[in-house]
């Protein structure tokens, strides 16, 4: 499934966050201090370890749910792109201290102090992502495997599963504090949806993030990317005032390229018109939509 243009086009505040979480693990991994990590009744209401409370955030506890997770999280980068990167960070930090505290109250009922109860990672973003991905993504292509019927999304599900089950009770249960959080986001509690941080925090990460590996194209209207929103739909008219009209050559776009625009949460009429002022081209396209919901 594409999660629109290749690479962290758009989306810094995802690259940044990937890097540290592999950085994290590795660094853990490399000291086979894995079975450090992870929350237990002691770290939380005995002797209180800050730093293992922090690094469970970022930091796997093994390589396939390193590659499971960073794969997610690439793939909902596409989030980033749809409400900007100041709001993305937001949603960041509601899920994490939220489906953070969801599970401290879970460890605190079931009371058990020889077991570390939930295992370390960004379990609370990943399955938070799940819930805009279940609503605000469309499913573009279907098709069947035998007798079993499959969507473009369903990989992404598959990635999901693999990882919620990857370190059975211990996985399972940041997972579903995840899924609560990312709901409460949708459900717009305390207003959460409409926050935003401070420009300067904004502009600080910006400049600490590495150069976009995306393609040049898209990399010069990366402002763009706080355009946000409930991706309304925007007439033709409104994009052809930004970019000049298509050569009458203009092939008719591809499927392949419609669906990928279509995947990120843009209408597909848009998509289509976006794409022959585009010549095609995904990347441009993208920006094309991204400025007239600026507009």
């Amino acid at each position: 499934m594409n999660g629109g243009p290749s690479g962290f086009t758009n989306a810094p505040v995802t690259r940044l966050f990937i890097v540290a979480s592999a950085i994290f693990t590795i660094f853990f991994g490399i000291q086979g201090r894995f079975g450090t990590l992870g929350l237990s009744y002691q770290d939380i209401f005995g002797k209180i370890r800050l730093w293992k409370l922090i690094m469970s955030i970022f930091s796997f506890s093994s390589t396939p749910e390193l590659m499971f997770g960073l794969y997610l999280l690439y793939y909902f980068r596409v989030f980033e792109r749809q409400i900007g990167s100041n709001k993305y960070s937001v949603f960041i930090v509601f899920s994490i201290l939220t489906s953070l505290l969801l599970e401290v109250l879970a460890v605190a009922l079931l009371k058990d102090p020889t077991a570390n109860l939930v295992t370390p990672g960004p379990y609370g973003l990943i399955f938070a992502s799940f819930v805009p991905f279940f609503f605000d993504i469309p499913v573009s292509t279907r098709f069947r495997v035998f007798s079993f019927f499959f969507s473009n999304k369903s990989f992404i599900y598959l990635a999901g599963v693999q990882l919620l089950l990857s370190s059975w009770k211990r996985s399972i249960l940041p997972g579903m504090c995840g899924i609560l959080a990312g709901s409460l986001y949708r459900l717009n509690v305390f207003y959460i949806r409409k926050a935003k941080f401070p420009e300067f925090i904004s502009s600080f990460f910006s400049r600490i993030t590495l150069p976009s590996m995306g393609s040049p194209h898209a990399t010069s209207s990366s402002s763009t990317r706080h355009s946000v929103g409930n991706l309304p739909s925007y007439p033709a008219r409104q994009m052809e005032r930004n970019y000049p009209p298509p050569m009458q050559s203009a092939v008719e776009p591809s499927e392949d390229s419609i669906n990928t625009l279509v995947s990120m949460g843009f209408d597909r009429n848009n998509a289509r018109q976006a794409l022959v002022q585009a010549r095609n081209d995904v990347n441009v396209a993208t920006n094309i939509l991204l400025e007239a919901q600026s507009h």
